[in-house]
């Protein structure tokens, strides 16, 4: 059979046939999850500490009690946190060994969230004072870490490591934040009214609620965009996350932050009431910082989710429709040095010329 000519057939060609990379269809992992646990439970250690100290060194009965009830939000945060980043770290170890399986996968999240819990609420018993509010504590820590972990055995790994990473960097900015709250007071204009008071609080808790809420949202797409990188290198027809899961882990922190305070006002609801009897200034303070921490939730959540999705929008690229016509190059040079001189093709033409 003759061979068409300008055809090189495959059996004879040079090249080596390269097969179109395919996606392998397996969930990416949570990278960095072994350096983020260590992170969450470093911080949740912090948070029980500073708990403690203030706890003992505080006079026993009403002052104890009181100071509990201000700490509680602080511990049962970072528990959520530590739960869900440990039980990403088991996950990734799992799928590593055992292949992507969701139930496995699931259980083994809940596993390591309950193992966070008992620890922290072993560790509360041991080293606080025996006393009903220190069971409350315990028994609200191992809640929120055994529900820390089950949000962690979602399937998209890489979002859940967003959520907690940028959720960790809210909780650490909050505590940083505390210096900078006298002067603000003072530039929002705090006097000796009870009114002027109350504003320059709103302000000042405004003003920090946006912050955390842009961080949020920064430190999500930073992962996500992480993640991205690092699953394209291990496998180049991966495929990408789309714009929920930016939203998502933008708006996740705020979202922990609502869930950190619904497992405060049920799981430590007889400590906040316990608090609140102390006095009616105690009663309104807790209340105060109740829709202060709800306002701070929502606010952390609109704003991160909105800065993740504006910082993954910039990353996009135009779309080009089909009745975009390319660009013609000026060929009017190579026109002139191709195009033949008249006075060659035509010798009469010339002799007039001349």
């Amino acid at each position: 059979m003759t061979k068409q000519p300008g055809r090189v057939p495959a059996a004879e060609s040079d090249e080596p046939a390269v097969e179109p990379a395919t996606p392998s269809g397996r969930p990416a992992p949570a990278p960095g999850a072994a350096v983020l646990a260590l992170l969450a439970l470093g911080w949740l250690a912090a948070m029980l500490w500073s708990t403690r100290e203030a706890i003992t060194s505080a006079a026993a009965g009403i002052t104890a009690i009181s100071l509990s009830a201000f700490a509680l939000p602080g511990v049962i945060s970072a528990a959520l946190v530590a739960g869900a980043a440990v039980a990403l770290a088991c996950g990734n170890l799992l799928s590593r060994r055992y292949g992507d399986w969701v139930t496995l996968r699931f259980v083994g999240a809940i596993g390591a969230g309950m193992v966070v819990g008992l620890a922290a609420a072993l560790a509360i018993n041991l080293t606080y004072f025996d006393t009903s509010t220190t069971n409350v504590i315990a028994g609200t820590t191992a809640a929120a870490a055994i529900i820390g972990g089950a949000v962690a055995g979602a399937r998209t790994a890489p979002a859940v490591g967003a959520v907690a990473t940028a959720a960790l960097g809210t909780l650490v900015f909050v505590v940083a934040f505390s210096p900078a709250r006298d002067p603000l007071f003072d530039l929002f204009g705090a006097g000796d009214s009870q009114k002027s008071l109350v504003n320059a609080a709103k302000w000042v808790s405004r003003t920090e609620s946006l912050i955390a809420g842009l961080l949020a949202g920064l430190l999500a797409f930073g992962y996500l965009s992480w993640a991205r990188r690092r699953a394209v290198r291990r496998d180049p027809g991966a495929p990408a996350l789309r714009w929920p899961a930016y939203l998502l882990a933008g708006a996740g922190p705020g979202l922990l932050l609502l869930l950190a305070e619904v497992i405060i006002r049920i799981g430590g609801r007889s400590l906040l009431d316990l608090a609140g009897a102390l006095s009616e200034a105690d009663a309104v303070a807790q209340t105060s910082l109740g829709t202060s921490r709800v306002d701070n939730g929502i606010w952390v959540l609109f704003v991160g989710a909105l800065t993740a999705l504006i910082a993954f929008g910039r990353t996009l690229s135009p779309a080009h429709s089909d009745d975009d016509e390319p660009a013609v190059a000026d060929d009017s040079a190579a026109l002139d040095t191709d195009q033949p001189d008249p006075a060659d093709a035509d010798p009469a033409g010339a002799d007039r010329a001349r």
